[in-house]
């Protein structure tokens, strides 16, 4: 039997309480497909902030290097200034780990959840490679005369070809394993951003061209991109971009497929630990309700399993997601409006795995 360990940071807000469900969903699918996951709890967030002014130390750092995944509930408390949780452990993970690929599959499981007139499941169904360690959010720049009538902000979309190049190659081989349209669309600024924009185009294209003869090679422009995701998002395949750009772009996306309660995400090093989350936040005016939508948790937790392997589990719980939803017992996928509470949903969709 094979053994993985999982480190857990359940955070805050609801961060805990969507944890706990995925967790309910993943011990179904051990028992049923025949491996073992050996859980850590970590206790990183908000609380342990206030308690101890500490964020992610370097020890823990160290002790995620030792686990084969890593499984995050939700960062963000209302008492913590934000940016000091963002950036003292989701980024100072994600350098650390070396994250370097942030994935986002973008999936509507059901209809009467798309905002956009007249478009089905089989319409939105493609997925978002977003560069994850470089660009802006590296923080090379600085402030100068602050305060003063002459304040000067820099902040530099910073990027060299090893670290593009390693990104792309990932979407491309992404694109070919999942074997659908068999193309690559790049979205960037590059008639703009001529410097960071055109190492984009150029290691897009000589890849391609070399490597990947059989993946059609497409570009958008990010404006237009977000257009196109509202108008024909069915164009898209996967979408491989810069770290600024991607931030934004799956926030549309995760509103076309059905909203936050339903978008899942992984930041992946292919070669080393991962970490996946729900991408809706803390929520903190929600927690202890028992009304949070944990299928975003979920479906990260599909996600992880699907990396470190065990793709027959991943498969499953997806299946189990979709069934769920389409079975008329969830009503809708906001907080408080499901029709079944948080631990309800986490019961359906584990019953059905």
């Amino acid at each position: 039997m094979k053994t993985y360990n999982i480190g857990v940071i359940g955070g805050d807000g609801t961060g805990p309480e969507v944890t706990r469900e995925a967790i309910k969903v993943l011990d179904v699918a051990q028992h049923k497909f025949g491996f073992k996951l050996n859980y850590t709890n970590y206790d990183f967030g908000g609380e342990r902030y206030l308690k101890t002014g500490e964020t992610l130390p370097d020890s823990a750092i160290e002790e995620f290097r030792k686990q084969h995944s890593l499984f995050l509930g939700a960062i963000g408390h209302p008492d913590v200034k934000p940016g000091i949780l963002e950036c003292g452990i989701l980024l100072k993970a994600r350098f650390a780990l070396d994250q370097y690929i942030n994935l986002r599959p973008v999936k509507l499981y059901r209809t009467e959840d798309c905002p956009l007139k007249g478009k089905e499941p089989k319409d939105i169904d493609f997925v978002v490679v977003r560069e994850n360690t470089g660009g802006i959010y590296t923080g090379v720049g600085g402030v100068v005369q602050k305060g003063t009538p002459m304040e000067i902000a820099t902040q530099v979309m910073v990027y060299g070809r090893p670290v593009v190049e390693r990104c792309v190659k990932f979407a491309y081989d992404y694109t070919r394993r999942r074997n659908k349209k068999k193309m690559l669309t790049l979205v960037h600024k590059c008639n703009v951003l001529t410097h960071a924009g055109d190492l984009w185009v150029r290691t897009h294209k000589e890849l391609g061209d070399r490597d990947y003869t059989d993946i059609k090679q497409d570009y958008n422009h990010v404006d237009a991109c977000t257009m196109w995701f509202v108008k024909q998002p069915e164009w898209y395949d996967v979408i491989v971009t810069e770290n600024l750009f991607g931030d934004i772009i799956t926030d549309l996306a995760a509103i076309i497929q059905g909203g936050l309660g339903v978008a899942a995400g992984g930041n992946i090093n292919p070669e080393g630990v991962s970490m996946f989350e729900p991408m809706g936040g803390s929520a903190p005016k929600y927690t202890g309700q028992n009304v949070i939508n944990p299928i975003a948790a979920i479906a990260a937790a599909g996600m992880m399993l699907d990396t470190i392997g065990e793709t027959q589990a991943a498969l499953a719980i997806d299946k189990a997601v979709t069934g769920s939803l389409n079975g008329g017992k969830i009503k809708s996928l906001a907080a408080g409006k499901m029709g079944m509470g948080t631990t309800q949903v986490g019961d359906l969709i584990a019953a059905t795995v």
